[in-house]
C-alpha cells in the first residue's frame, strides 16, 4: 500500500524487452537503500525491485502491467514518480493507494490560476467516470489528488506548487498519457453492492 505522496522523480536508465514484458531500470534516488523484492510505486504502478546495480534498481514489468499502463512508452532519460510502500506506523497523509492501475487517461488541458499552482483537466478511459466524485480522491501517475469537478469522463484537479516541483506533473502538457487509479474504498463498496443485487 502507498499514500500517493510521491517522494521524488527519478530518471529511467534503461528499458529492455523481455518476452512479452520488459525490464525497467531506474536510478536510485539519493538517500534510498532499496532491497530486492520490495514494492515501489512507479508512476502509479506497484512494481517489485527485481535486482540492484550500482546506482540503479531493476523492475520486471509484466505484459498485464504494460497493457494497463503507459510504462511501455518509457525511454532512457524519461522521469518517473517514485514512492516506497508505507509502513503500518506511517501517517496516511494522502489516501489509500494500491498501485493497481484501473485505467489510462490523458491530460486534456493545463491552466495557470495565478497562485503558483496549476489547474489540470484529465480525460479518463470510458468506465472510469463512475468512480469520480467531487472532492473525492484519485491517483494520477502515483500522485494522490482531489477531484475538483467531475464532468463525465473528464475531471479537474488543482495541483499545488510543491506537488508540481516533486512530481512529473510539473511538466504536464496536453495529450500526455497518465495512469489512473480510483479510490479503492469506492471500488470495494461498488463490488459489495453489486453482490447484493
Amino acid at each position: 500500500m502507498f499514500t500517493g505522496l510521491v517522494e521524488c522523480r527519478a530518471p529511467v536508465r534503461r528499458v529492455a524487452p523481455r518476452g512479452t514484458g520488459m525490464v525497467l531500470t531506474v536510478a536510485v534516488p539519493a538517500g534510498w537503500e532499496p532491497r530486492s523484492g520490495e514494492s515501489v510505486c512507479v508512476s502509479g504502478a506497484c512494481l517489485s525491485v527485481a535486482g540492484l546495480e550500482p546506482g540503479g534498481m531493476r523492475f520486471e514489468v509484466s505484459k498485464e502491467s504494460l497493457d494497463r499502463t503507459w510504462l511501455g512508452s518509457l525511454g532512457e532519460g524519461d522521469e518517473v514518480n517514485l514512492e516506497r510502500a508505507m509502513r503500518l506506523s506511517d501517517r496516511l497523509d494522502g489516501h489509500l493507494v494500491t498501485g493497481h492501475v484501473d485505467g489510462r487517461g490523458r491530460i486534456a488541458a493545463v491552466r495557470d490560476p495565478g497562485d503558483g499552482g496549476r489547474r489540470i483537466t484529465f480525460e479518463a478511459e470510458p468506465g472510469f467516470e463512475r468512480w469520480l466524485v467531487e472532492k473525492g480522491s484519485v491517483t494520477v501517475d502515483g500522485v494522490s489528488l482531489t477531484v475538483v469537478e467531475p464532468l463525465g469522463a473528464r475531471f479537474d484537479v488543482a495541483v499545488i506548487p510543491v506537488t508540481l516541483e516533486r512530481t512529473t506533473l510539473g511538466r504536464a502538457a496536453p495529450g500526455r498519457p497518465v495512469n489512473l487509479e480510483a479510490d479503492p474504498i469506492g471500488k470495494w463498496i461498488e463490488r459489495l453492492l453489486a453482490a447484493r443485487t
